[in-house]
């Protein structure tokens, strides 16, 4: 088994798919406009409409409504990150704080209020 993506689902791809390449800094791969994909080397964020949520079940999935996951992304610097994202991320959850497991996280909201966190190893 290989654990290769997470897909969000969101009621306005674009705005998704241009914050996280903002953020970021990759390109997203367009399957179509109601599916997207940022691959990094170790996995995939899609990026989904809430069309697509008929072919799994309706009902199965709302955008919006996630309070238990948070999108982790591992970044060579997370002050400078952090730097880069000011005036554009709108959300910050915290400013750049070693955690005690010792990683340096930066913890923010994307418009449609996921958490997503930026670390560094210290």
């Amino acid at each position: 088994m290989n654990f290769v993506s997470i897909r969000v689902i969101t009621g306005d791809v674009a705005r998704l798919v241009t914050f996280y390449e903002r953020a970021t800094g990759l390109e997203a791969t367009w399957a179509t406009e109601d599916f997207a994909e940022l691959k990094t080397s170790g996995a995939t964020l899609a990026i989904a409409s809430t069309r697509t949520v008929q072919v799994f079940g309706p009902g199965s999935a709302r955008p919006g409504d996630n309070h238990s996951v948070i999108i982790e992304f591992l970044v060579d610097d997370v002050d400078r990150v952090h730097e880069n994202l000011t005036g554009f991320v709108t959300d910050f959850v915290n400013e750049p704080t070693t955690m005690p497991w010792g990683n340096r996280s930066l913890l923010f909201r994307d418009p449609d209020g996921n958490l997503v966190n930026f670390f560094t190893p210290v």
